[in-house]
């Protein structure tokens, strides 16, 4: 079940570079990251509430509170980037660079999580790093 939702959580991705481009045009990076932003809390929030959830919230340690905060610091701070990056970049070019976070977690899960790496995912990491530094290029 993992890939569908792995392969789901692309498209909206890419739907979101297309959405966010054509949303973005005339304002601030910074406001149209704010906006997402309160629609992702009533989403999240709306799904936690409607699935029973919320109940869930005691059982949240410390190190869950510490290392959520912090995933929502690095997230925060890729939107701000991302949307920085899409005022005044084409989405055919922000996207793909965007994308080489990819190979930056296969990377970061093998040295800190110390998840191994196949032949496959070291290939497909590199070729992502490689597409990268050429759109840069």
């Amino acid at each position: 079940m993992w890939k569908l939702y792995a392969v789901l959580s692309a498209f909206f991705a890419a739907a979101t570079a297309i959405l966010a481009k054509i949303g973005i045009k005339g304002i601030n990076g910074n406001l149209a990251t704010a906006i997402r932003t309160v629609v992702i809390l009533f989403i999240a929030w709306g799904i936690i509430l409607a699935t029973g959830e919320i109940r869930e919230l005691k059982t949240l340690t410390k190190n869950n509170l510490i290392f959520l905060g912090l995933s929502g610091l690095a997230t925060g701070l890729s939107w701000i980037f991302y949307f920085k990056a899409l005022e005044t970049g084409n989405v055919s070019k922000v996207a793909p660079i965007d994308k080489l976070s990819v190979a930056i977690a296969v990377g970061l899960a093998f040295l800190i999580l110390k998840e191994p790496i196949d032949l496959k995912t070291g290939l497909g990491a590199l070729l992502i790093v490689s597409g990268s530094i050429v759109m840069i290029l």
